[in-house]
């Protein structure tokens, strides 16, 4: 084996980081390397990240508040301090039950939230639909 490259090590500081209104209930930041992807996700009560899938494997780790998620036909309550490992190309769909704050790990990364290329996240009606 050669010498490591650490020329590619990176500090990455996420008060440093712009967040990203996904929509009028959800806001991210995220950080990526050649293989993984770590996401910083705020959600209002009622927020609703529609059902959809990927090739990345997923773990929803909740910091604060709470989420429920539609995983293959099953109900799963995830609470603060609790993880949720989704398999690739599963089906899924969340919403959140407390104004929450979860961390996301993504591996391969999420090249569709790079692009701007995630359709399915966008302009997504919520269970607390309020009217302008």
């Amino acid at each position: 084996m050669g010498t490591p490259d650490t020329s590619a090590v990176r500090l990455h500081r996420w008060d440093e980081i712009a967040l990203e209104k996904v929509t009028e209930m959800i806001s991210r930041k995220f950080v990526y390397g050649d293989r993984e992807m770590l996401a910083q996700i705020y959600m209002k009560k009622g927020a609703l990240v529609p059902m959809h899938k990927h090739e990345s494997e997923q773990l929803t780790y909740v910091l604060q508040g709470a989420m429920k998620f539609f995983v293959g036909g099953e109900e799963i309550t995830v609470r603060e301090g609790e993880v949720l490992q989704i398999p690739s190309w599963v089906e899924h769909q969340a919403e959140a039950l407390e104004d929450t704050f979860e961390l996301d790990v993504f591996a391969p990364i999420r090249q569709d939230w790079i692009d701007k290329t995630d359709d399915y996240f966008h302009n997504v009606p919520t269970t607390n639909e309020s009217s302008s």
